[in-house]
């Protein structure tokens, strides 16, 4: 006969806090270095300036909804 499988741990919730939040601001230092990088190649136009940055501004919250999400999770009662 096999061994019943054992469910893995969960990570408590502080823990998971503790590591969101290092990988967010990892994460944010890597994307403003991209996105003031990418800067230099734009043409000389305040217009475009002012939507790449609207877009830019906004948009580093998307790829971190789903790590927010896990972040936000509530222990597993036992």
């Amino acid at each position: 006969m096999s061994a019943p499988l054992i469910p893995a741990r969960q990570i408590p919730a502080r823990v998971r806090k503790l590591i969101g939040g290092i990988g967010i601001m990892v994460f944010l230092a890597a994307y403003v270095w991209a996105v003031t990088s990418l800067y230099d190649y734009l043409p000389d136009n305040r217009a475009i300036h002012l939507l790449y940055f609207a877009v830019t501004g906004l948009g580093w919250g998307l790829p971190l909804m789903p790590l927010m999400s896990w972040m936000g999770k509530a222990d597993e009662k036992l």
